[in-house]
């Protein structure tokens, strides 16, 4: 399964960009150089995230994620927990979600 994300072009170099994933918020953002989707849901108690620099920091509880892999950076979300990045590849020009190819 492909679906079209947006366009490579419309992603900030710094921020996000926001795009619908089946009813769910996804936050599309550069870091290191690589396009990214990433689910919007802070894996403590499901709260919304903002970017600050290299990190995904959500607004309930503060919980800090990296950017480039999505880890844990800092509580009160588990250690070992991960935001869902999503598989992804550029297709002229589009991100595009890649599943089962």
């Amino acid at each position: 399964m492909k679906v079209p994300l947006c366009k490579v072009e419309e992603i900030p170099d710094e921020g996000v960009k926001t795009a619908d994933f089946f009813g769910r918020e996804l936050l599309i953002l550069k870091s290191d150089g690589e396009s990214k989707a990433i689910l919007n849901y802070c894996m403590h108690l499901g709260g919304p995230m903002k970017r600050e620099k290299d990190k995904l920091v959500c607004t309930w509880h503060g919980a800090e994620f990296d950017c480039a892999k999505g880890t844990c950076l800092k509580g009160p979300a588990r250690p070992d927990s991960r935001l869902i990045v999503l598989p992804t590849q550029v297709e002229n020009g589009v991100l595009t979600y890649v599943y089962g190819e």
